[in-house]
């Protein structure tokens, strides 16, 4: 090989290492930004798992604000409808007849409270309580209810006493007894003075039974992971369970005068950032690996490409060679013959042999170019009929007999011990599948000039071993033979022209049969290349046309 083939035969291998450098680059410049991107991702994320906590706790901070804010607007509304006394029922003939017709009505709209009272601020201050059962008003007796009534109405009757002027007054909540708290509406006439004080005591049953309930249910009723937990004064508990972890809020009610607490069954906040900060981050991961794998998938293709690209090159390339080679040889022992400038009958014979064996190697390779665009095109079709699968072989080892005996080949046939039972077979495709194995020995035989064939059988099937001496095939390269535009890239494959097809064609010739196709080969100490095929006639089965392997 001379020094201007071998820096053309190098072309295209630093070609090929510079695309591939080309797109680990690309890789690399794809890579980068992404883990850049999951870095700050990672970051915000952090950010957000803290911002999540606070948020969630302002979150079931604002749940408990709400059911405490329902409780208060439901005793004001009913505050502002039940104690809307008018001024005149002071200044009645009979104002506590008066007073007890209004107080009959208040109860029958509002069962929120027990009992009804009204203080008269005038000449003769008193305070009455409405007695429900009786019908009447009665002078309020000594106790803690009348205590908390009392602590209620004094500090108005001291403002009355001042002469001061009154805009009107909203209902006020008075919990300076914990036990009775009271709601009152202070009464203003005409002129603007305070002539009175109408109110009632909470019933604390109805608020525990009926209120907040309502009010919980109102707001977190459609939550199931929250549980709202209420204590009175005491720690005793009044609605909810039995709290197994810290309560992530808690708040008390100055309407009820309880405490109320929040918190989620599943998860604290705390737990429920991590968890959302570990769900995020998972995803962003998952969608990294994702973006990562369909950009290796697509430089795998565009390797995959640019490597077919290059088989395809080569293959343009050898096959070019290999149909000038004997073009040329046809020509010149033609033109020898055309020009007399042979006369000797033997001389007239053996270029007669050269050209037909030159022919044959120019159909050979016609035909698989030809084969293999029909197997791509899927328009490859066999004719199956029973053979003897011994003559099949001896045909086809006849066509090479002329080329062997020319470049010095030996040829050993090995026929079965036995007669064999007919296969099944196209015989046209598989001779064509034993001369490409016997080309492809011949081929790297590497100055070892013998070949064995052998057919027998084994385990129920036909076999046909076909062996050369020549420099072998490594394991890694024996998975890759069988594809297409494939030549193993070390040893005599810049001394020995090919298409890369042979052993393609073979292997879809012996697959439409129903066989296989294996290989055993050490380095330096030649290969054997055997077809299996079935005894048994079964439908053939039209393979798929060979898939692209990079």
């Amino acid at each position: 090989m001379n020094r201007a083939s071998s820096r053309r035969d190098g072309l295209p291998l630093r070609r090929a290492r510079a695309q591939r450098r080309g797109l680990l680059l690309a890789f690399a410049g794809a890579l980068v930004p992404l883990l850049i991107l999951l870095g700050l991702q990672y970051r915000w994320l952090s950010e957000l798992e803290k911002s999540s906590r606070v948020a969630r706790e302002s979150s079931l901070g604002a749940y408990l604000s709400s059911i405490s804010k329902d409780i208060s607007y439901f005793y004001w509304k009913e505050g502002q409808s039940a104690l809307a006394l008018p001024s005149q029922a002071f200044a009645a003939e009979d104002p506590a007849a008066k007073f007890c017709r209004f107080f009959s009505r208040a109860e029958r709209r509002f069962s929120g409270a027990r009992p009804f009272f009204v203080a008269s601020f005038g000449d003769d201050p008193k305070v009455s309580v409405h007695d429900s059962v009786a019908g009447k008003m009665v002078p309020a007796e000594e106790g803690p209810e009348t205590d908390a009534i009392l602590a209620a109405v004094i500090p108005w009757h001291l403002r009355s006493q001042s002469g001061r002027t009154f805009e009107e007054v909203d209902v006020e909540l008075n919990d300076s007894d914990p036990r009775f708290r009271t709601m009152v509406k202070p009464v203003i006439d005409e002129e603007s003075h305070l002539v009175g004080l109408v109110g009632f005591v909470l019933d604390q049953d109805y608020l525990k039974n009926k209120v907040l309930p309502k009010a919980v249910d109102e707001i977190v009723g459609e939550l199931p992971d929250l549980v709202v937990t209420v204590w009175d004064r005491n720690g005793e508990l009044i609605l909810g369970e039995e709290q197994t972890s810290k309560p992530a809020r808690s708040l008390y009610d100055s309407v009820s005068g309880w405490k109320l607490t929040i918190h989620s069954r599943s998860a604290t906040p705390e737990q429920w950032a991590r968890a959302n900060f570990l769900f995020n981050l998972t995803l962003s991961a998952v969608l990294a690996l994702v973006l990562l794998a369909a950009i290796a998938f697509a430089l795998r293709t565009a390797s995959r490409e640019l490597h077919l690209s290059e088989m395809k090159n080569d293959f343009v390339s050898n096959v070019s060679h290999e149909l000038r080679t004997p073009l040329s040889s046809i020509r010149v022992f033609g033109e020898f013959m055309r020009l007399d400038r042979v006369s000797d009958p033997a001389k007239v014979r053996e270029y007669g042999e050269y050209i037909e064996t030159e022919s044959r190697r120019l159909t050979q390779l016609i035909d698989n170019i030809l084969d293999f665009s029909r197997i791509e095109s899927g328009g490859k079709v066999y004719h199956f009929e029973e053979c003897d699968l011994v003559e099949v072989v001896t045909e086809a080892l006849k066509t090479f007999e002329i080329r062997l005996r020319q470049k010095g080949f030996r040829l050993y046939f090995d026929g079965p011990e036995e007669e064999l039972p007919p296969v099944a077979v196209d015989p046209g495709a598989l001779a064509q599948a034993i001369c490409n194995l016997i080309d492809n020995a011949v081929k790297y035989s590497n100055g070892a000039r013998e070949i064995q064939v052998a057919v027998g059988r084994t385990d129920g099937h036909a076999e046909i071993a076909v062996t050369d001496h020549g420099i072998g095939i490594s394991r890694d390269q024996q998975k890759r033979i069988f594809d297409r535009f494939h030549r193993v890239s070390t040893g005599l494959v810049h001394d020995v022209k090919g298409a890369g097809l042979g052993l393609s064609i073979v292997q879809h010739i012996v697959q439409a049969h129903g066989g296989k196709i294996s290989v055993r080969s050490e380095l330096g100490r030649g290969s054997t290349f055997t077809v299996h095929l079935p005894f048994t006639p079964s439908a053939p089965v039209e393979p798929s046309a060979p898939e692209e392997k990079s």
